[in-house]
């Protein structure tokens, strides 16, 4: 029973964090939504950065599993695709992490530690991507075009959700933003793609357009 309040807790409190905005709810919030007590909640967490810690510690893992690359073989466009949709998979999930990280890595230092780690991994997984890309012939692009590229897609990875609640107004569905993010991702590997890849990353990113 306590391990399945304990779980109601975190969903609750993702959806509620994803909804709201993680810096306007407060534990009481999630309790009065749960129909608990507050002193219920805080024999399961210790506070509301208990919370946002283990909800953290899942998306972790979540990225982990998403940044897996081919390991028998040379990657291909689509090893890129798939990679692609589940990071932004998991970012929509924990959505709320990303739109309001400045505010949650400023009070959190052990957290944006790990963000930066985060981070990390995932530019070594595009790293290891890019270059066996270069091996198969996919595509041309020296080691120093390569840590740019990486750096860039970071960048927009990273930002994309703020970029576009700013710019489109957001809360126009998951799919929707999604698809946005993975094709302009997507894009920034066309000029370094020989021309019939070109042409096929083209066919893959229509899938992606309005």
């Amino acid at each position: 029973m306590a391990r399945h309040t304990r779980e109601r807790i975190l969903e609750t409190s993702l959806g509620m964090f994803n909804a709201q905005g993680e810096p306007n709810v407060t534990t009481n919030h999630i309790a009065d939504e749960l129909g608990i007590s507050p002193g219920n909640l805080y024999y399961h967490f210790r506070n509301k950065e208990d919370i946002v810690e283990q909800l953290f510690a899942r998306y972790e893992q979540r990225m982990d599993d998403a940044l897996l690359a081919p390991q028998e073989r040379l990657p291909d466009l689509e090893d890129v695709w798939l990679q692609l949709h589940l990071v932004f998979e998991c970012m929509w999930e924990y959505r709320f992490l990303y739109r309001d990280l400045v505010d949650i890595l400023a009070r959190n230092r052990k957290l944006r530690l790990r963000f930066v780690r985060v981070l990390e991994r995932a530019g070594d997984s595009a790293r290891r991507v890019m270059h066996g890309l270069v091996r198969a012939g996919v595509m041309r692009a020296s080691a120093e075009e390569i840590e740019a590229l990486v750096e860039n897609i970071l960048l927009v990875a990273t930002f994309w959700l703020d970029y576009d609640a700013v710019r489109r107004g957001g809360g126009q569905g998951a799919q929707r933003e999604l698809a946005r993010g993975i094709y302009q991702v997507m894009l920034l590997l066309a000029p370094f793609l020989r021309d019939a890849e070109r042409a096929h990353l083209n066919r893959l990113a229509s899938a992606y357009r309005d």
